[in-house]
């Protein structure tokens, strides 16, 4: 028989210990200890910084964003790509050649057609540019929380933030149809979802369907993959990054070969007879002509290197230091630790660009500008806590706490006072010059000028093909792309005689420099005389009648 159970006495009494919060691993050190920052979008403070700095980025970046810088023949090329999809007309305005990925321009099909849909005529590089207004403003925020996720300081986020978007040399870049732009936003996606301090395991699958889709919007995306991954990893789960990882990386291949498969499908994988291959694209993109080595004074990549320059030296130069600098203390810095991600993306793509003869295009510093701006603020963030936190030290040694304010204020004026005057002279030409006057002009002379646009065959570049399109001209035909007249065989056969069939040449500084290597174009300019110029020097537009007194069309 039992007895019944008895309440315990002091001496058998046990002193159950409170419940401890559970204990998170972050998988990699903060600065200081401090626990993760709040999420963006919870805190007032966040959301009122990142606010105001976004919009002096809507406003330094829109005004005057049609008129510079000068339309360039890529622009022209993705958007007409996009018009074409919109039309249903195939992936691209001639034969796609399998030069890049398409998700490019499909995403620019989206962005404009509703614009284009409510003013059909608006569709052409200077209307549209204020769609990658927008891709700018989203890069931006989500530079503010990549740069808070990495555990940067408030403050800190906003200059990354602001120097991504304010720096005269984003000004410029950003305000252009570029893929890089587009590629730009997805790659910081997915660094959003790799850094995402709840560390859910469909944050790193949905990075890497974004890394994915960057690398498809821009081949070149794929430099930043291994920043990507470092990132993911130290951001993971320890218990769970190994399996995370390797559901990320099986998204990202998963999604990529959808490029490949299609062109399996189209039967254009491998170089055949009478079609384009992915085969014959990528090794045009391998083995194109290189611009010579970045550093040598004569090369065309150094030139590209100097146009950089002009614009900002702080940014690209300061933000190469502190990436390097970063990788080298990243075993004894929290900082640099907690910025590796992005300093080993910048590491990457300089050394890519360091290569002895590659081809470097002026774009390419897009995909390196938000990484450059993290590393840059994260040294900064990197100073002021030294000054103000490991300054402290023993009170017999203790630097006054205003001294050390008064320090951090000193070398702020001081970095503000170095980098301000020249951000206003790359700015300044950037909110008030009108490059774009000739371009204008020109497409206006074309549409009210010539008598008979739909009987009339015109070279143009394609910043100006949509245009002509938009005034009557036959797309394809009628208006041709300068360089399908000597390199697209459907072009060429509808020209038996060659530069006779054409009727003007408009020759535009892309079409003076790239007609040496194209015997039609060539030819062309060579018969024929000008009838209208628009502007002066090298950047003026040329208007040329063929001379073709045996025309038969």
């Amino acid at each position: 028989m039992t007895s019944a159970p008895t309440a315990p006495t002091a001496a058998t009494r046990v002193k159950v210990p409170a419940q401890r919060p559970p204990v998170h691993d972050s998988g990699a050190a903060r600065p200081g200890g401090a626990p993760p920052p709040a999420r963006p979008r919870r805190s007032r403070a966040d959301l009122l910084l990142c606010g105001a700095v976004l919009a002096a980025v809507l406003v330094v970046q829109g005004w005057n964003i049609a008129a510079y810088p000068a339309f360039s023949d890529d622009e022209g090329t993705y958007l007409a790509q996009a018009w074409a999809v919109q039309q249903g007309e195939g992936l691209a305005h001639y034969t796609y050649w399998y030069d890049h990925p398409p998700l490019g321009w499909l995403q620019l099909a989206v962005l404009t057609w509703i614009p284009a849909l409510f003013s059909p005529g608006s569709m052409t590089v200077g209307g549209m540019r204020v769609v990658m207004l927008l891709v700018s403003a989203v890069s931006a925020v989500l530079v503010y929380a990549v740069a808070r996720r990495l555990s940067l300081p408030r403050w800190a986020a906003g200059l990354a933030m602001a120097l991504f978007g304010l720096s005269p040399l984003s000004v410029v870049l950003q305000r252009e149809i570029f893929l890089d732009n587009l590629a730009v936003l997805w790659i910081l996606v997915a660094f959003v979802l790799a850094a995402s301090p709840s560390r859910h395991l469909w944050h790193h699958f949905g990075a890497g369907v974004a890394a994915a889709t960057a690398v498809l919007t821009k081949e070149t995306m794929l430099l930043v993959l291994p920043a990507l991954l470092v990132t993911m990893w130290r951001h993971g789960h320890r218990d769970t990054r190994k399996f995370a990882l390797t559901g990320a990386v099986t998204a990202c291949a998963l999604i990529g070969l959808a490029y490949p498969l299609f062109a399996l499908l189209k039967g254009e994988l491998l170089p055949g007879s009478g079609h384009v291959s992915l085969w014959d694209g990528i090794s045009y993109q391998m083995t194109r002509p290189g611009s010579g080595f970045l550093l040598d004074p004569g090369s065309g990549s150094h030139a590209v290197l100097r146009s950089w320059l002009y614009y900002d030296r702080v940014l690209p130069l300061g933000g190469l230091a502190g990436a390097l600098l970063l990788l080298a203390t990243r075993r004894w810095s929290v900082t640099a630790r907690a910025l590796a991600g992005p300093a080993l993306a910048v590491a990457v793509l300089a050394a890519l660009a360091l290569r002895p003869n590659g081809y470097l295009p002026a774009m390419y510093v897009v995909q390196a500008l938000p990484f450059l701006a993290l590393v840059l603020a994260g040294g900064a963030a990197s100073v002021v806590h030294a000054v103000l936190r490991r300054w402290r030290g023993p009170a017999e040694r203790r630097v006054p706490v205003l001294a050390r304010y008064a320090l951090v204020t000193v070398l702020v004026l001081a970095a503000a006072g170095h980098v301000l005057p020249r951000w206003y002279d790359g700015a300044r030409t950037a909110l008030t010059t009108d490059a774009n006057a000739p371009y204008e002009a020109a497409a206006d002379w074309l549409a009210t000028e010539v008598a008979d646009p739909a009987g009339t065959r015109v070279l143009v570049d394609d910043a100006l093909w949509l245009d002509l399109v938009h005034a009557g001209y036959r797309p394809g035909l009628g208006v041709i792309w300068f360089y399908k007249a000597d390199l697209d065989p459907a072009v060429t056969r509808t020209l038996p005689r060659g530069w006779r069939d054409l009727d003007y040449v408009v020759a535009s500084p892309t079409v003076r420099r790239d007609a040496a290597d194209l015997p039609n174009v060539r030819a062309a300019m060579e018969h024929s005389a000008p009838v209208a110029v628009f502007g002066s020097g090298a950047d003026r537009i040329e208007i040329r009648r063929v001379e073709n007194p045996g025309s038969a069309r």
